[in-house]
């Protein structure tokens, strides 16, 4: 109540009318049967007076009280009266009537522990009725009264009462002061208020037929749908018909009503808005009984209607960036707890056993647990203000009270009853505010925990209603961090939410309008505003976070707050398509809500259980109680084993099966601020009505609390309909418009097989039910969130089924497994903002079904590809997920105290729940049986060498390139993406990731007799990585390797053996700068350029004619260091002294800076003239000739390549083969882009077998830095003996999603001296830069033709073959040779000799 409104109140005045109450010596206890005088006024002139009277309260003490007249300014005020308790205590009292009645009470008062016990009076009877609703935090108090405690502000406090039965005539009460035991009365008798009544309803007010029948629907609703009698039914229409009168009298118009009964939005005055202008509009306002429309599907099966998969691409990736505002906000300050608990681990000898923080009333209590030498150490600390005692003792067994030893006791401590009371005391340390702490030590390890609760004054402070507890028996695998930073959040949002979270913790009203004012927030913070929201949300969602405290709500204020929250998030994903996904989540963890009787229905509803079924006590009361106080998800599962229970004759177990399987347990009942203590109990007669009543109810809940369950979203978007009796029956209302053609047979279809065994046809409508409703959630819609709730709960119910369906798979042919992965496969990409690469592995799958149908011989082989870039897929999806979500799941957890184990697997969970889990098991299904039948083995074998070492697992190969192990190692890599260096001391790498055969980490390990391979068997990656740390044996063949344990013996043998292998010594030449800073083809020498511009020059005008070699000039040795000696680079040269000094020093930063430095350079005049020249005289396109800028992109270019004689992997590559880093000199060979349609590498030995009679190949689509760089998936790879080239043998289909293209270009290829010296693999450590960047595409390989066509993919895959022959013989040693095709012509554009 505002101070201008309590103003008011303290000078308005009316005289009340006379009349004669009595409080029914029932209905309160403490006050017996009281009667009171009538009152007598008298008119005097222009003022109203009355008759001053004394009062008597229950101490005999005098109460005197005048009335004064309304002031005129307030037309809505009915009454005001104002009294005077206790001689100086001052109660006022107002009534008003608008729509609603409200009662509005003040008192004078400074206790916070003032009760208002009242009740309503109807009918003109004595004994109270319990109005329906009621303020937060009332109280039932034994079934005679409400207990309202008063809101205390400053030294008043007061009440709102809204009264909204329009029979009740009057509300009566008494102050009750609780801390005193005191009564507050009105001359012994109760306070009475009379209340404004209506006038009588006209009857001859005409209300629409139709509107009356959703009003008598509604009604029916909320009592329970019970089976009405003809006489019952004409009763009730014509109560909804009264009721509706009533409010026309009130002033509200026809279309009012409508909008209130049908949920419109009123947001269009224009003409077109009031007409129907479509079919299905006026549907909405017609309602009535509706026809049965003709079914068409069958009962068994739906026909799918055939759609183009390319028109469901969407591509609204979210920028993933860190929000603006972000970036220049400070790291957040650590608080004073976090502070003593960083000094408390640092002072501490032993690590941290568990650290465990609790949240509350805007404080914290942080736990640390350490062990040392078979000693136990608990710390407790707060910042809690006030002083804290510690109600504390030991477990044996979990949970259990006990005392503590009498010799354990800290300093102020006293033990009471089974416990110990101890005095926390203040931390002598040098901290900003004060902090609160103990700390005890325990012997031995016969207790395995710490129950304690804390006492502040008089008041006791407790977990969420239960007690604290620290357990010390087990470990926590991962100790709570502290992410202060926040990096890679919107971490501004979340520091809101931080300081809001105390505030969330009263009800889910409180944190779902937080939410919903924090959405414009997490909008301006992009991809990552909306990652926290959602963090937040599945926190709450999975009881990470506390849903209720000390605060009562009503269920319809919840699912009020719940319609607000998912208004705002409809907008957002109307606007801003590229955050769905995100959105999607955050609206499957709220729930639906919704305006006006939704959640009221939740209190109505179990009273008529409780009613119908004569089940009024015990659990159900105390259900009652809570769901009055604050409804939550909890409630649909207390719901549904209530259900179990009866169904199974009333087995208690199942009962609490049905809890503990969905995470309740009796701690959790025990902890609700109104506990429920009981079972149920109920009769056997009772069963079937319960089970009737209980099934409606769960509806109700689930309509609040669970946005996914699809039969609750089915009926929220086709209206109620089919489940009433009588003149209920077919009743709709409030559908949503502009649904397609069939759609209720559709989804009718779903809701027959959503529990059958056979879960194909169901699969199939759920998926047609998707792909019919999608073009409405791509549009703005005035239901769209009902749209998105209907879709959510088809998606959930598609993985539900899969999982269900995961039997009738056990002896299922690949063609079902394929056709399972297609459906779900499509349920994913209809869920997923950037499926582009989804939706291409889903035709992938309809071509390789297709190819089994028509029983092609490669059929498994492509499968395989399929499934492979499908599991790429699902890894792209997971990793995206953690780089958005992990790191606020993690700094988020860390702020509100959640457990560690949560936070950890927070994103684990998220992709569980979701499609990608379903998907990647029905993949690892199939993948044996396709692998079995293309003869594919559990292995490929890219470098086959017998070693023998020490197994060590990682994670990347990536992470642990740089290292060096001092003994034989064999590394099993979870990752490896084809660029790294092996490490020195590494004898084999195994991996389940598949780098392409000829990609730089293989070329390393055949160079370094490495034994590298790839497993495609789960089961025996599974085995190897549990021996790690043991000692192997790997023997290699061409398609498998056998392995065993050895003993450590094996391992110095095979080292000695391995010490005749030693590769010759190597060393470089240092090149000086000749003179000429650019160079033609024709003048390639071994002085002026390296081997790859060397041989690009030597072939032309050798290889055959069809064959064709780009036009080339070169940046020849030496023009680096002439350019850095320029006087206008000379700062340049000055930073990169220090910088590679230290380097030398140890400094490994230092190289990313070197890179930076030398892009600084400045082009001199006489180079920019040279290069010019030469490139037009060799009929080369010059950029500089579109512009300057053009000339900036190459020159930077150019930068770029002398740069990467830095970069890590050549670098660490060129220290381990000692050669001198100073000496290692970097032409520029420059060639034309040609944008290609396919690139390719051969290697005319084939290099997994030796064998020098087969050529090897590999093809990707676009340009080749995707086979020799760091881009996932495999490449489409084939062989071709060279006695019979027009008959190539295909090894596999391609995998990788992406292409590379350009326009046309120039491309800057490094060409060092430390390339291709013998017994060295320096190819492919530096870079080659193009002028423009490559334009990355997803690729879509069911119409590339060398896939669909087989007589051009034999053309193709020969004359690669047959130019790799050609170019060998040419040099007659075996080759190394990169190319490419444009519209059928082949090029190479390098070759060198075969490591």
């Amino acid at each position: 109540m505002s101070n201008s409104l309590v103003n008011n109140l303290l000078n308005r005045a009316l005289i009340r009318p006379p009349h004669h109450t009595k409080l029914n010596s029932s209905s309160l206890q403490p006050v017996g049967k009281i009667s009171r005088s009538n009152l007598s006024t008298q008119f005097y002139g222009k003022g109203l007076h009355k008759t001053g009277r004394r009062l008597l309260t229950d101490t005999g003490r005098p109460i005197s009280f005048v009335t004064r007249a309304v002031l005129a300014m307030d037309p809505a005020s009915q009454a005001v009266e104002k009294f005077n308790l206790d001689g100086n205590i001052d109660l006022l009292v107002e009534v008003t009537s608008t729509n609603v009645r409200e009662v509005n009470i003040q008192i004078a008062h400074t206790s916070d522990s003032l009760l208002l016990h009242w009740g309503a009076i109807r009918d003109n009877k004595e004994k109270w009725v319990l109005p329906s609703s009621s303020p937060d935090r009332t109280i039932n108090y034994k079934s005679r009264a409400l207990r309202t405690p008063f809101v205390k502000s400053g030294g008043n406090s007061y009440l709102k009462l809204e009264i909204d039965d329009r029979a009740i005539q009057a509300i009566e009460f008494l102050i009750f002061d609780e801390s005193r035991n005191k009564w507050y009365k009105n001359n012994g008798q109760n306070f009475h208020i009379n209340l404004p009544m209506g006038k009588n309803v006209e009857h001859n007010v005409s209300v629409p037929e139709d509107l009356v029948q959703i009003q008598a629907y509604i009604r029916w609703e909320r009592n329970g749908k019970q089976n009405y009698s003809p006489e019952k039914e004409k009763e009730e229409y014509e109560a909804a018909r009264a009721e509706l009168r009533e409010e026309m009298m009130r002033g509200a118009s026809v279309e009012d009503l409508r909008r209130k009964l049908l949920k419109k939005d009123d947001t269009s005055d224009s003409p077109e808005s009031k007409e129907t202008s479509s079919s299905g509009h006026e549907s909405e306002k017609q309602v009535s009984k509706q026809p049965k429309q003709k079914k068409h599907f069958s009962t068994e099966k739906i026909q799918r209607k055939g759609r183009d998969l390319n028109k469901l691409i969407c591509k609204h990736a979210a920028d993933s960036v860190e929000p603006e505002y972000k970036s220049s906000s400070e790291p957040r300050a650590l608080t004073t707890l976090e502070m003593y608990a960083k000094a408390k681990e640092e002072q501490e000898s032993s690590p941290v056993f568990s650290k465990k923080t609790f949240k509350l009333e805007g404080s914290t209590i942080l736990v640390l647990v350490t062990k040392i030498s078979g000693k136990t150490k608990i710390h407790v600390a707060t910042d809690y203000k006030e002083k804290i005692t510690l109600h504390w003792a030991l477990s044996q067994k979990g949970g259990e009270w006990s005392d503590p030893p009498s010799d354990i006791l800290p300093p102020n401590s006293m033990p009471v009853r089974g416990a110990v009371d101890t005095q926390l005391t203040i931390a002598s340390t040098d901290l900003p505010s004060s902090v609160q702490t103990f700390e005890v030590e325990i012997e031995g390890d016969s207790y395995k925990g710490m129950p304690f609760v804390l006492k502040a004054g008089e008041r006791w402070i407790k977990n969420s209603g239960s007690d604290f507890y620290v357990d010390f028996a087990k470990e926590e695998k991962h100790v709570q961090k502290d992410y202060g930073d926040g990096k890679g959040t919107a971490k501004n949002l979340l520091d809101k939410i931080t300081n809001l979270e105390s505030e969330a913790q009263k009800s889910f009203m409180h944190r779902f309008n937080i939410a919903a004012d924090l959405v414009d927030e997490a909008k301006n913070a992009g991809q990552l505003g909306f990652a926290g929201i959602l963090v937040w949300m599945r926190f709450m969602a999975t009881r990470q976070l506390v849903w209720n405290k000390n605060y009562n709500v009503k269920p319809r204020e919840i699912s009020k707050a719940q319609d607000r929250l998912t208004d705002v998030l409809q907008e957002v994903y109307a606007s801003y398509p590229e955050y769905r996904e995100l959105l999607r989540m955050i609206m499957s963890t709220v729930g639906r809500g919704g305006e006006g009787d939704v959640g009221q229905r939740i209190r109505d509803e179990i009273l008529v259980i409780q009613r119908n079924n004569d089940c009024a006590g015990g659990m159900m009361e105390e259900w009652h109680q809570k769901l009055h106080n604050n409804t939550s998800p909890d409630d649909v599962v207390i719901c549904q084993a209530l259900m179990d229970y009866v169904k199974s004759d009333f087995d208690m177990s199942v009962y609490w099966k049905t809890l503990n399987d969905n995470g309740i347990t009796k701690e959790r009942l025990l902890s609700y601020d109104r506990a429920i203590h009981s079972e149920p109990s109920f009769r056997r007669e009772q069963k079937d009505g319960l089970l009737r009543d209980l099934g409606h109810y769960m509806r109700t809940l689930k309509a609040v609390h669970s946005g996914a369950d699809l039969e609750s979203a089915i009926q929220n978007c086709m209206g109620y309909q089919d489940d009433g009796e009588g003149f209920m029956v077919g009743v709709q209302i409030n559908p949503v418009s502009g649904l397609p053609s069939g759609y209720p047979d559709l989804l009718r279809f779903v809701l027959q097989h959503v529990e059958e065994k056979n879960v194909e046809p169901l699969l199939e409508g759920l998926l047609e039910a998707r792909q019919e409703l999608r073009p409405l959630l791509l549009k703005s819609h005035d239901r769209l969130k009902d749209l998105l709730f209907l879709d959510l709960a088809l998606d959930s119910t598609v993985r539900t089924a899969i999982e269900r369906g995961y039997e009738q798979l056990n002896d299922a042919g690949p063609e079902k497994i394929m056709y399972f992965i297609s459906l779900v496969l499509e349920n994913l990409a209809l869920s997923s903002d950037d499926n582009e690469d989804l939706i291409y592995c889903l035709k992938g799958w309809q071509f390789a079904l297709n190819m089994f149908k028509s029983k092609k011989d490669h059929w498994a082989l492509y499968s395989k590809s399929v499934l492979d870039r499908s599991r790429l897929a699902l890894q792209s999806k997971a990793e995206s997920y953690l780089e958005i979500l992990q790191p606020s799941a993690e700094y988020l957890g860390s702020c509100l105290g959640v457990e560690q184990w949560a936070v950890s697997i927070f994103t684990e969970e998220i992709i569980r729940a979701g499609s990608a889990a379903a998907l990647s098991s029905l993949v690892n299904r199939l993948d044996p049986v396709l692998r079995e039948t293309a003869n594919l083995g559990s292995w490929q074998v890219i470098s086959p060498v017998e070693v023998v070492g020490y197994v060590i697992v990682v994670d990347e190969l990536l992470t642990v390139q740089n290292k060096t192990y001092d003994r034989p190692t064999i590394i099993v890599a979870k990752r490896v993406r084809g660029e790294e260096e092996i490490p020195d001391g590494a004898v084999a790498v195994l991996t389940p990731d598949m780098p392409d055969v000829l990609s730089h980490v293989s070329v390393r390990a055949r160079n370094g007799k490495i034994c590298f391979a790839t497993c495609f068997d789960s089961g025996i990656l599974s085995d190897l990585q549990a021996m790690d740390g043991k000692v192997l044996s790997l023997k290699p063949t061409s398609a498998d390797v056998v392995y065993r344990e050895v003993n450590d013996s094996e391992v110095s043998s095979q080292s000695s053996d391995n010490l005749e292998d030693v590769p010759p010594s190597i060393s470089l030449v240092k090149k000086q700068f000749v003179g000429r800073y650019a160079i033609s083809s024709e003048e390639f020498t071994n002085d002026l350029v390296g081997a790859k511009s060397r041989n690009i020059g030597y072939l032309k005008g050798k290889v055959p004619s069809w064959v064709g070699i780009p036009t080339s000039v070169a940046l020849p040795f030496g023009v680096f260091e002439k350019v850095l000696s320029e006087k206008a680079n000379q700062a340049v040269s000055e930073k990169l002294q220090v910088l590679k000094k230290s380097l030398d020093e140890g400094n490994q930063a230092a190289l990313g800076e070197i890179r930076k430095t030398v892009l600084g350079l400045v082009a001199p005049a006489e180079l920019v003239e040279e290069l010019k020249s030469t490139m037009k005289s060799s009929d080369m396109p010059w950029p500089g000739d579109e512009g300057e800028q053009r000339w900036e992109q190459a020159w930077s270019a150019i930068k770029k390549v002398w740069a990467s004689k830095w970069n890590e992997r050549a670098y660490f590559s060129t220290k381990k083969v000692k050669l001198d880093h100073d000496y290692l000199c970097m032409a520029v060979l420059v060639q034309e882009v040609i944008n290609a349609d396919y690139a390719f590498v051969i290697h005319t030995t084939n290099p997994s077998s030796g064998d020098s009679s087969e050529i090897y190949a590999e093809v990707v689509k676009g340009l080749g830095e995707t086979l020799v760089g760091a881009y996932p998936g495999r490449s489409l790879s084939f062989i071709c003996k060279k006695n019979n080239l027009d008959t190539p043998l295909l090894l596999g289909y391609p995998s990788k999603p992406i292409g590379l293209f350009i326009r046309r270009s120039i491309i800057f290829r490094s060409d060092s001296n430390g390339e291709d010296l013998e017994g060295y693999a320096g190819a492919g450590l530096y870079d080659s830069v193009p002028m423009d960047e490559e334009d990355k595409v997803v690729l879509d390989y069911t119409t590339d033709p060398l896939i669909t066509d087989e007589s051009l993919q034999k053309k193709i895959l020969s004359d690669i073959a047959r130019a790799g022959d050609a170019i060998e013989k040419l040099y007659g040693t075996p080759q190394d040779i990169e190319g490419v095709i444009r519209d059928g012509k082949l090029y190479v554009v390098q070759t060198r000799p075969q490591v």
